[in-house]
């Protein structure tokens, strides 16, 4: 069954609706997607089990296109532009595979349609074993996840799920059913071998991060026939953060042609 996700809406023009990746939300693309409302409807989503949208018991990827499917046809949309990033660029690759007509153009951030290693169970974990109850300040729960998550960047990102009401702390993730899901998100699910997107379709790689190098350029090539992919040497992982100016710089005539 369809989660009906939460979502920030602002300006006018063709519809753009953006995915996040695993422990984001629609929130972390805010300067992006005002930058994209100047000429388009954008629409930043929050996925299952994330920022303000329900949580559900599983977390697969049929699901989460299911969502995003339901998320157009309940908000009029016969066809849309999906830019997601990481996990969220999954969503929108299979959204893509399976309710091709109505995707209009595709943008895809950092990610392929291949198998990962499982890299943020452990952060998972981490999170799930930090003692909320025990801990009055933010700064007391990031001490807990220093040691398991060594790099700040990514403590402070997490740390972005920690929601305070009525004096105490609880994550706005839904952990558990994460770390039972990790396994499948880290995949790519598995496809009839015709199935295909022909539609306009743009790769964005970071040229500093491991997840989208030559090595995946087949697989991308495979399903997504005419897919541009487009590398950014000095951009990591999280290319819209990194480097703003210069992914709207590839990604605003790429949607152009909407």
């Amino acid at each position: 069954m369809a989660v009906a996700l939460a979502a920030v809406e602002q300006g006018a023009g063709p519809p753009v609706v953006i995915l996040h990746g695993l422990f984001g939300a629609g929130r972390n693309w805010t300067m992006i997607a005002k930058r994209l409302a100047a000429t388009h409807r954008v629409y930043a989503l929050d996925l299952r089990n994330h920022g303000a949208s329900p949580w559900a018991d599983s977390m697969r990827y049929a699901e989460m296109a299911e969502d995003v499917r339901a998320f157009l046809q309940q908000h009029g949309m016969d066809r849309a532009t999906l830019l997601g990033h990481s996990m969220g660029g999954k969503v929108a690759m299979l959204t893509a595979l399976c309710h091709g007509g109505r995707v209009d153009r595709l943008v895809v951030v950092d990610i392929a349609p291949v198998s990962y290693p499982p890299t943020y169970l452990p952060y998972v974990r981490a999170m799930r074993a930090v003692d909320l109850s025990a801990s009055t300040r933010r700064s007391e729960i990031e001490e807990q996840l220093r040691g398991p998550v060594r790099n700040q960047m990514v403590r402070l990102f997490l740390l972005q799920n920690l929601v305070a009401e009525d004096g105490r702390f609880r994550w706005r993730v839904n952990l558990p059913v994460l770390e039972e899901a990790m396994a499948g998100l880290s995949d790519f699910p598995e496809l009839p071998s015709d199935r295909t997107y022909g539609g306009p379709a743009l790769f964005i790689a970071g040229g500093r991060s491991a997840y989208v190098g030559e090595a995946q350029h087949p697989a991308i090539k495979r399903l997504f026939p005419s897919a541009e992919i487009v590398t950014l040497p000095e951009a990591g992982h999280w290319i819209h953060a990194e480097q703003p100016e210069a992914f709207l710089e590839i990604v605003r005539p790429f949607l152009g042609g909407s």
